[in-house]
Formats: C-alpha cells, structure tokens, sequence
C-alpha cells in the first residue's frame, strides 16, 4: 500500500510540474473574443503535439521505459522507478549517440556539386549557366538550397546576389569560403573560373580530411563514456538480482531521494560531455543577402 501510494505521489508530482511549467509559460494577451474551450484542453493538445513531434524511435523508448518503469516498481517496491527508468530508457541514448555533424555533411555534398560545375565549364557555360545544368544532379543536402539558388538566377539575380542567399541557407562558415570562391570564379568567367574551382575542390577535400580527424578524435571520449555507462548498468542488474539486500537501505524515503538525484547527476554529466564535445559554430565571413 506504501509503494503504491508515494507511486501515485510520484506521477501527480511529476504531473503537477509539467502543468507549473506550462501555466508560467507567457502567452500573448488575448483580444475581446467569444468564449472558448481551449484552455481545458490545452494540455491535452500540447502533449499529444509533444507525442506525435517525436521519432518513431523516441517514441518506442519511451513506450518500453514506461512498461519498465511498472514492471521495476512491481519488482522493487521503489515509487521513484516510476519517474528514473523512463527518464534513463528515453534520454541516455539519446546522450551517448554520436550528434550529426552539419559542417562536415554540407562541405562533403559542397565538394560533390563543385567537382559537377568544374566538369561542366570547360564545355563554354557560365557559373550560372553550369549552376542550372547540375541542379539535378546536386547531392540530396543541397536539392533545396541548390533549387532556390536556381530559381534565384531565373528570376533575374545577379549572380553574386543569389550566391550569397544560398550562403544564407546553408548558414555555415565552411560553405560561406566555398560560395566566396563561387563569388569570384562567376566575375572572372572564363578560364579563370575553372581554375579557380579546380583548387576550391583541392581546398576543400583538405578541410573534408582536417574535419574527419577532428570528429574521429571527438568520437574516443563518446566511446570510454558508452562502455563505461554499459558497465554500471550491468553490474548494477547484477547486483540487485543476485544480492537484492544490497540496496536495501535505498527502499527508505531518503534513500529514494538518494536514487532520483544519482540519476540526475548522471543525465546532467552526460548532457554537459555531448555539450563540451559538439563543435563550436564559428563566425561567418559573408554578409547576409539583404545588407
């Protein structure tokens, strides 16, 4: 009765915290209008837009954390599994997966679509004439932006222009070098623009590689953290099915406590290392297309 009782004291406190948060969120003020129901059923819309906004994966962690959070309260009698094991199932893998790196995914597909525009100006087309006549065969990362850009220049851009509203839709400092260079070779013209492409893409490659070398090195700390994240949980299953008394001094209020703020400590230390090991945006070198 005890167990399920400081349970249920853990989901209305939980609850009761989500509903805090959501009331002190700021909210325009509302203009004279008819009466409405949106308020009862604000929270239901909100958590359902929150369900729906997730993967298909975040959704079946936190499925299967949900279930295992009543299969451990059953198990161990302890009320604060109901809120620990969902909260660990759901968010540490997501903490321990290796983050995308945007930079190097653009200057890879960057590099594809300048080796297509070297290949084609030799054949007497312009930068912008070349842009046109690669823009399907351009990588999947850069169909959207090359489109724009392609649709820029027909609706009568100039070409530096609209190279720089493509520099703004990529947004990184690696493709803001590479549109630059575009800047250049398309005032050049001529021969001077395919050699000016011919050693952007010998650039770029150079910084393809300096990039892999630094996510190779970025990726050693994830791993020692997943092995050593596996370990504790393993030893700790363990323990518990092995010695059940060994935590036995845990199943007491403070004891509770005790497991709620391990596990916090844990999810903060891994959130601060994806924090310190994501890379640093670095400052742009191009203005934006309107200034």
């Amino acid at each position: 009765m005890t167990a399920a009782v400081g349970a249920l004291s853990g989901l209305l406190l939980v609850v009761g915290l989500f509903v805090l948060a959501v009331g002190l969120r700021r909210r325009p003020v509302a203009l004279l209008t008819a009466p409405s129901t949106a308020s009862s059923t604000g929270l239901w819309t909100r958590g359902r837009r929150w369900w729906t906004g997730r993967t298909a994966t975040e959704r079946r962690l936190w499925t299967i954390g949900v279930a295992g959070g009543v299969v451990a309260l059953a198990v161990t009698r302890w009320p604060v599994s109901v809120i620990a094991v969902p909260v660990v199932v759901a968010v540490v893998p997501g903490l321990l997966r290796t983050p995308p790196n945007t930079e190097l995914e653009v200057l890879e597909a960057l590099d594809r679509w300048v080796r297509l525009l070297t290949g084609s100006l030799p054949t007497g087309k312009s930068i912008p004439d070349a842009i046109r006549a690669t823009a399907r065969q351009v990588p999947d990362r850069l169909a959207g932006p090359v489109g724009l850009l392609v649709a820029r220049l027909n609706d009568r851009w100039r070409a530096g222009d609209a190279l720089r509203a493509f520099a703004d839709d990529l947004a990184t400092a690696d493709s803001d070098a590479v549109v630059a260079a575009l800047i250049l070779a398309a005032d050049r013209g001529g021969r001077g623009a395919t050699t000016t492409l011919q050693e952007l893409a010998e650039s770029i490659q150079d910084r393809i590689r300096a990039l892999r070398e630094v996510e190779s090195e970025r990726e050693k700390p994830r791993i020692v953290v997943r092995q050593v994240t596996g370990i504790t949980v393993v030893v700790l299953a363990l323990v518990a099915v092995i010695n059940p008394g060994y935590f036995g001094a845990l199943a007491q209020p403070v004891g509770q406590l005790v497991v709620l703020g391990c596990v916090a400590v844990e999810l903060g230390s891994l959130a601060l290392l994806r924090r310190r090991a994501a890379p640093r945006p670095r400052a742009r070198i191009l203005s934006t297309a309107g200034a």
